[in-house]
């Protein structure tokens, strides 16, 4: 698959548990696992389908534990198996929420150098 990310792809663990900001005040949260993530977007698997273009909620918990409050569009899906995985945009992020997680960019590349 190409990848049409402009920012660097980040390695994040965590989970986000996320919900379908049109379905109502009664939403089911689904569980998901980040596969990457950048200021731009995330890419996440799980075990539920999801619809392209969609609009969810989410709250996304950082390396630092620190747990942020994002708006995710679906804008790629594929399936792996009995897992979906799924390609999103971060909609109306907050620039401090962007500025976290550039610093962990910029984290990461000092300490890649450090090991060569």
């Amino acid at each position: 698959m190409e990848d049409r990310r402009k920012n660097k792809r980040l390695e994040l663990s965590g989970d986000i548990v996320i919900k379908e900001i049109t379905s109502g005040p009664k939403s089911d949260t689904v569980e998901i696992e980040i596969i990457d993530a950048s200021t731009e977007g995330i890419g996440f698997t799980t075990d539920k389908q999801l619809m392209i273009g969609a609009n969810y909620e989410a709250n996304l918990t950082l390396w630092t534990k620190e747990t942020v409050h994002v708006f995710i569009q679906i804008v790629r899906a594929w399936k792996e198996g009995d897992t979906y995985c799924y390609g999103g945009m971060f909609i109306g992020m907050p620039e401090d929420v962007k500025m976290h997680i550039g610093v962990y960019g910029t984290v990461e590349d000092a300490l890649s150098e450090l090991e060569e």
